[in-house]
């Protein structure tokens, strides 16, 4: 059985981060009213955190290993946060929708508000770890990964913002993931494996053979 060769899956990674990016842009437009709130624009929302998910796990196993535990640490905390957002974005956009706001203000004061708090949380120190891990292989562009961590801030922190500073952060996570996702699919065909950093092995016999 063949199997689909690392640089195609790199692409493929690569392809979710772009899609991504152009969820996020969707639902900053969607929330600053460049564009009406539909069906669509709620459905498809949480496909964002979906998508990114694949993505960083594309570019982890790409450049994101050689970081060693530190980066396995990091990348497992921020697919775990992005796992859990998937969650956060389903229950904003597809329940607090259409509800009424006393139910919706009664739900954040129960023990939902703290599981979205701590999901919120989660994530931005999962970004902050992923992108210091990123930085560490000196392999990644600075600039994309700085501005994903930058626009995380206030989509972390989104109870807590103005409603312009939350658009101006999925902007920035959109460009930032769009960067770096076409950086990957560029490089994707020269980007080394594991084996090919695997030592040569010489048989026991042949070794005291030549000596």
């Amino acid at each position: 059985m063949s199997h689909p060769v690392p640089a195609t899956l790199y692409r493929i990674g690569a392809a979710a981060g772009c899609g991504s990016a152009v969820i996020l842009l969707i639902n900053a437009a969607k929330r600053a009213e460049v564009i009406p709130t539909s069906a669509f624009t709620q459905l498809v929302a949480p496909l964002a955190q979906v998508l990114a998910l694949a993505f960083v796990t594309a570019l982890y196993f790409a450049v994101g290993r050689r970081a060693g535990t530190f980066g396995l640490v990091a990348f497992l905390l921020n697919a775990f946060s992005l796992a859990t957002l998937v969650g956060v974005e389903f229950v904003i956009n597809l329940v607090f929708a259409d509800l009424p706001d006393d139910t919706i203000d009664a739900l954040r004061a129960g023990t939902l508000g703290v599981a979205l708090t701590v999901a919120s949380i989660t994530f931005l120190l999962g970004t902050f770890g992923y992108v210091a891990a990123m930085l560490r292989t000196r392999q990644v562009p600075t600039a994309p990964l700085v501005l994903y961590a930058v626009g995380a801030v206030p989509v972390s922190l989104r109870a807590f913002v103005p409603e312009a500073a939350l658009d101006l952060g999925l902007v920035t996570m959109a460009v930032g993931v769009g960067w770096l996702a076409v950086w990957l699919f560029n490089r994707s065909s020269r980007i080394t494996t594991w084996a090919d950093h695997a030592p040569t092995q010489v048989p026991l016999a042949r070794a005291h053979a030549n000596s």
